[in-house]
Parts: structure tokens; sequence; C-alpha cells
């Protein structure tokens, strides 16, 4: 039985880089509904386990990576005075994101990097810009609207069996309310 060989690919091997680790990692996520193992990435590569090490220093990092990816996909906002409607586009893409990626969330929050939360709070902070509001209150702001959306998403991820299934367009009203009180806290 001739056992594979560990660590860097072999030449004929296909290409192997951090970003098709990552897309990998994507397509078995949106199949499966969880964050692969390394094995199981590793084995739809068709390399041993060891190989993906050769591109990330542990499974943490290569989970960094993937979230990082994740999040950067959903909407990127330009400074506007639409801020209204980028602050809607923005929770509506990412409650899709966590939708399509089940295990995301979960995910994101349990990990110890700022990575991913990084690529969100500068989203955000462009879309609020136009407000002027200041440092304390747009934290709040941002902490707020993230428990909500996370809290929106595990409802929604909950509520699959219910005979009425909790939509995306159900954020419309706590959303009109929070952008209220962000008006009424503008500089």
């Amino acid at each position: 039985m001739q056992g594979k060989k560990r660590g860097r690919p072999k030449a004929e091997a296909p290409q192997l880089s951090p970003e098709s680790i990552v897309e990998a990692a994507k397509g078995l996520m949106k199949e499966e509904g969880k964050i692969p193992s390394i094995r199981r990435l590793a084995s739809t590569l068709g390399v041993d386990a060891m190989a993906i090490y050769h591109y990330f220093k542990n499974k943490e990092a290569m989970l960094e990576a993937l979230a990082v990816s994740l999040v950067s996909e959903i909407y990127e906002p330009q400074i506007s005075s639409r801020w209204k409607q980028q602050l809607s586009n923005l929770a509506i893409s990412y409650i899709e994101l966590l939708q399509r990626y089940p295990g995301l969330l979960e995910t994101l929050l349990n990990m110890k990097t700022l990575g991913p939360a990084t690529v969100f709070m500068q989203r955000f902070e462009i879309i609020l810009k136009p407000l002027g509001l200041q440092q304390q209150v747009q934290k709040d702001a941002l902490d707020l609207f993230v428990d909500y959306l996370h809290g929106f998403a595990l409802a929604m991820s909950c509520n699959k069996n219910c005979e009425v299934a909790l939509e995306v367009n159900a954020i419309e009203g706590p959303l009109n309310m929070y952008m209220t009180m962000l008006e009424d806290r503008q500089v």
C-alpha cells in the first residue's frame, strides 16, 4: 500500500494556492452547511492535508481567510447622501450571505481575529460618514446593528420549519426605526 507524501503538493497535482483552497472551502461550506474539516477540504482538492498547511499555518488562519473572503462579498458602499439605502443594502447582503453559508455566523462569532469584522466595520463607517456621528455614538450604532443582524440571521435559521417563514424583508421596519434613531444623533 502506497501512502501519500506529506507537505508540498506534487508538481503534476492541480495547482494549489491560498485562493483555490478558500474557493474549495466556500463550495463545501455552501454544499454541506458547515465549515469543512482540513481533511475534507484536502480530499476535495485531491491533496494531502499537510499541503493545505503549506499555505496556511493552521486551521484558524485558513478560517480567517475564508471568512474575510466571504464577508468581502457583501455590499460595497460609496460615500453618498443616500446612506439609508446603502445601510439597507449592507444589511440585506450580509443576512443573505449568512443564509447562503450555514456555519458562517457561528464561525464569525467564535473567531479570535478581527479580519472579517474589519471588512464589515469599514463598510459601515463609509455609509455613516455623511452623518458625522461622534465616535462613541458610531461605535454603539455598529454594535447594535451587528447584534440585530446576527440575531435576525439566527432567527431565520431556526425558523425554516415554521408555517410562515421569516423573510429578509422583515428587517425593513426595525431598520427604519434604527435609521431614524441615527438621524436624531447627527452632529
